[in-house]
């Protein structure tokens, strides 16, 4: 089966806010408007999750709320194991999704999104904030698929938008 695994780096973050935690750090105005400029861009490309996994820190539950709107029918889970996680994090989240889910959204930091993306796809790849990277693979259920091989069949940047 067909699978689609989209890693999307959180929005720009303000660094200026007076939170106590970096877990706690909201997005800024930049950050706000490019999430929901690349979820409208990639509802247009059709780049459609089943399934939404992300990261509990606050940035990237922002990110989510700014595009949830433009996928109204993903399921959405939120996982403290993803804030400072990196491939196999990943692979341990994303490997626990049912069958029928074939296009998955993984909402989370660098890192390890950079580090999950050289390893699943053997490409080096620089992301920055809003960006997403769209994998392509195959398998009959995640843990299979997550074995690889998997390429890059496209990235979307909100510079680029």
């Amino acid at each position: 089966m067909q699978r689609r695994l989209m890693l999307m780096r959180h929005a720009k973050s303000s660094w200026k806010s007076q939170v106590p935690t970096d877990h706690e750090r909201p997005l800024n105005e930049r950050g706000r408007r490019d999430a929901a400029r690349v979820g409208k861009r990639l509802a247009k490309l059709g780049w459609v999750p089943d399934f939404v996994v992300s990261s509990d820190s606050r940035r990237t539950e922002e990110t989510w709320e700014r595009i949830q709107k433009t996928f109204p029918n993903a399921r959405v889970r939120f996982t403290r194991v993803l804030y400072a996680g990196g491939p196999s994090e990943l692979r341990s989240e994303v490997a626990r999704l049912s069958g029928d889910v074939r296009t998955v959204l993984v909402l989370g930091h660098n890192p390890g999104w950079e580090e999950a993306v050289t390893e699943l796809s053997g490409r080096e790849m620089r992301i920055t904030t809003a960006n997403v990277v769209l994998l392509e693979g195959g398998g009959a259920t995640w843990r299979e698929a997550l074995r690889g091989p998997w390429s890059v069949a496209g990235v979307v940047r909100p510079k680029q938008l």
